[in-house]
């Protein structure tokens, strides 16, 4: 241990003490000793460090920061350096702001595009991830701080995110949802890593001795903190023995003396106790050593603003250019359409929300451009009501312009933290304003904003399609400049676009809605599935255009890599990326038909020809074989592609690689979904075989009483009326909020109350209610309402008088 000595000089209650937090975003002191309190702030692309009373769910207004694109966007750019970049920048403003450690980035995984939190993940594709992660880390903890990647691991799914149950074979859990932990963890080398809410094959994953032991101690070498989510922890002692060092938010010292009492009992050692105590303090030593030397208070907000520009700038996704149309000439006769050209649609919603220092805005933008923009029309109501008036408004401006400007795109109240989305389809109203448009002006740009893909039935009514996914405060001007061709675009889509939601391979387990969620699908999200299922897409995985043209050629393998030629051919200079995809042509072992395995970002001038390589790595053949329990490498030949997508195959080239002979761990006649790719809609009894055994039970057990881990949720079947009741009535609420257009009111009520687990009420109030005061709500629920109400009072009033020290 490093601060054995110190640790010496601590009582039991102190280390204990320093197991959760002090408040809604610090860590304990303990002042005799000169152990600082630390500060733990949202900021996955922008810092979140709240002016007034802090909140989880960004209700209270956080200090100026810049609201950088969030990782959605960057991840279009596929550009490690960029990623680090942005981290640096990052880095400097927490350090401005007395910050420690920087809760993110986030790199769960895209197994379902209507995750309503997939604007704050990178990719479908666990290799992208992880790459695109230890840069952001690297850039972050430059300055001193702590990164902190979260959220570890399998949570895909934000409904009933505190008590889901993920169903998940091994193999699948390792390759698809761990391997950009892995990644981020080993070569970013972040200091913290933050557990995730929900359970992995029915334990909590802080809980989870497999994961956080196994996995992230002993096979990754992880010597950094855990910290739960905010309100994360279910059983503390038990989260406490897997290695979970900090709990947050505060519980009053409540969970401490859990603690404490598990050590007297001997249920924990208290040497175990002191190996997280360790760890503690070296995130505290080490992230306050920036604090204790000269350290600037401001940082450059004009600078920050222009590298915010830039990186947006390098994000933008061009999907369609019909007939050249774009870039657009200087004097081009232009009107504005669309709510978020004046009101812009920049950043996600939820604990990421960012109160930016500058907020570009598109008209102003356009003033000062070299387009005639002869008007603007918002065309439609921002939250999906319907309003012919503003349609035929409208249509009326179209009829003027040499081009249509269309911003259309998701509102913040459809893609928030804490609730999924309903539908993949852009809101009817948009739908109808874009139709009309396109009979009055064929000439339509839309520039998209979102953070996940949409289906896009309408896209034969554009002629261009600019998606600048959420491009945070400098993107309405980084959008600009790529209309006007000041900027070729560079962005390739990080994610799969399908025709229809009904295609995607979750499509009949997501969202798990009541115990657990079954990923049947098993390896096969996005890309894997489309390709070796043979689905046709509106936009491949890796998908991006360019005012330029580019060449692959002359590709060679060996051992160590592949390398290739790679040319542009047209007027323009730009950048392209070129994506290293591997094949196993054995079929002894279900694989995808091809995996991303390496990629790398190229700037070419026009005519200049480039040699590229692309190396292989530990990653690069590896499997995991669950006989063995462990990574292994099926001896066989492999095709090496490169190209500009996952469709877009440029150059193949084969290599023979010697394997480690490990026994096959599957029968083949046994999962035939798997090995013919087409699994989408698994049967249970097959899914049970790769699982090695039964499925749990996906439904509530309505015969017995509710408790810690049950939801709010539940009330609808409570023993207790006043449960009932109280359950009819948030309902009613909901509804009501969303009938008179309050959708964010409406989503805050689903996301901090219906699917809040009842341990969360506790957990979440920061000692205002305790567990035995829980245990009293628990009993009026289960329908002992004056037994209940007795013992929440009595324990109440006890809590009140140790607090007076009475």
């Amino acid at each position: 241990m490093k601060y054995k000595e110190i640790i010496n000089k601590m009582t039991l209650e102190e280390k204990a003490s320093l197991m959760s937090g002090k408040d809604f975003w610090t860590t304990q002191e303990i002042e005799r000793l000169g152990i600082n309190s630390i500060f733990l702030a949202d900021g996955p692309h922008g810092i979140r460090k709240q002016a007034e009373a802090a909140d989880h769910l960004g209700l209270n207004e956080s200090l100026p920061a810049t609201c950088f694109p969030t990782a959605a966007t960057v991840a279009n750019s596929w550009n490690e350096k960029l990623g680090e970049k942005i981290g640096q920048y990052l880095g400097e403003e927490a350090v401005a702001q007395k910050v420690n450690v920087l809760l993110g980035p986030g790199i769960n995984m895209k197994r379902d595009p209507l995750c309503g939190r997939n604007f704050e993940y990178f990719s479908e594709d666990p290799y992208h991830t992880g790459k695109l992660a230890a840069g952001y880390i690297k850039g972050i903890q430059s300055h001193g701080i702590s990164a902190c990647v979260k959220h570890f691991a399998a949570n895909n799914q934000e409904e009933r995110r505190m008590s889901i149950d993920t169903i998940v074979d091994e193999r699948t859990l390792r390759e698809i949802y761990l391997t950009a932990f892995e990644i981020a963890i080993k070569e970013g080398q972040t200091k913290t890593v933050m557990s995730s809410y929900n359970m992995v094959n029915g334990a909590y994953t802080n809980e989870s001795i497999h994961l956080m032991r196994e996995i992230l101690r002993d096979e990754w070498d992880f010597d950094g903190v855990v910290v739960t989510d905010w309100g994360g922890s279910n059983d503390r002692v038990a989260g406490l023995l897997a290695g979970n060092e900090l709990e947050m938010p505060t519980t009053a010292g409540e969970t401490n003396q859990d603690i404490i009492k598990a050590i007297e009992s001997g249920k924990i050692k208290e040497a175990e106790l002191d190996e997280c105590v360790d760890r503690i303090l070296d995130l505290i030593y080490t992230t306050e050593d920036v604090y204790s030397k000269s350290y600037s208070k401001e940082f450059n907000v004009k600078e920050h603003h222009k590298v915010a520009q830039e990186v947006a700038e390098e994000s933008i996704v061009l999907l369609k250019n019909e007939g050249n149309l774009l870039p657009l000439k200087k004097g081009t006769k232009v009107v504005t359409i669309g709510d978020f050209a004046k009101n812009p649609r920049y950043q996600g919603a939820g604990s990421s929300i960012v109160n930016p220092t500058i907020l570009d805005n598109t008209l102003e933008s356009l003033d000062a451009s070299e387009l005639v923009n002869i008007g603007y029309e918002p065309g439609f109501e921002r939250y999906g009501k319907k309003n012919k008036k503003k349609i035929t408004k409208a249509c009326e401006l179209a009829k003027e312009a040499d081009v249509v400007l269309l911003y259309i795109g998701l509102d913040e109240a459809t893609e928030a933290e804490g609730l999924d989305r309903q539908t993949m389809a852009l809101p009817a109203n948009q739908v109808a304003l874009l139709q009309a448009i396109a009979q009055v002006n064929p000439n339509i740009v839309a520039i998209l904003s979102s953070g996940a893909a949409i289906e896009m039935p309408w896209i034969d009514n554009v002629k261009g399609l600019v998606h600048g996914y959420l491009s945070g405060q400098a993107g309405a001007q980084a959008i600009l400049r790529v209309l006007t061709g000041e900027v070729n675009p560079s962005g390739k889509l990080a994610e799969t676009y399908p025709l229809r939601y009904e295609d995607t391979p979750a499509y009949h387990h997501f969202p798990g809605k009541e115990v657990s969620v079954e990923y049947r699908e098993s390896m096969y999200i996005g890309y894997r599935y489309y390709d070796t299922a043979n689905v046709n897409v509106r936009f491949p995985f890796g998908f991006g255009l360019s005012y330029t043209t580019f060449e692959y050629s002359a590709i060679q393998v060996d051992n160590d890599g592949v390398t290739f030629a790679l040319s542009n051919t047209g007027d323009v200079a730009g950048m392209e990326i070129a994506q290293m995809y591997v094949s196993c042509q054995s079929d002894a072992i279900f694989r995808p038909k091809k995996e991303l395995k390496g990629f790398t970002k190229v700037f070419l001038n026009p005519g200049e020809t480039k040699s590229v390589t692309i190396p292989f790595d530990d990653k690069t053949f590896r499997y995991f074989n669950v006989k063995t329990n462990q990574w292994e490498i099926e001896e066989a030949t492999y095709t090496i592609i490169v190209g500009a997508s996952s469709t877009d195959c440029r150059l193949e080239h084969s290599l023979f690689v010697e394997g480690t002979h490990a026994p096959l761990p599957y029968d083949k006649e046994k999962l035939p979904s798997y090995y013919s790719g087409k699994a989408n809609n698994v049967t249970e009894a097959e899914f049970e075989v790769l699982l090695g055994g039964k499925v749990p039970v996906t439904t509530w057990d309505r015969t017995k009483p509710l408790g810690y881990n049950d939801t709010i949720a539940q009330c609808q079947y409570a023993k207790g009326w006043f449960a009932r009741f109280s359950y009819r009535t948030i309902s009613f609420a909901h509804w009501f909020l969303r009938k008179i257009g309050k959708r964010e009111l409406a989503n805050l009520i689903m996301m901090s109350v219906y699917h809040m687990p009842f341990r969360g009420v506790s957990r979440m109030t920061g000692g205002v209610i305790n567990m035995p005061m829980l245990d009293g709500i628990l009993l009026i629920v289960n329908g002992q309402f004056f037994k209940g109400t007795r013992h929440f009072l009595r324990e109440r009033s006890k809590m009140l008088k140790l607090a007076k020290g009475e």
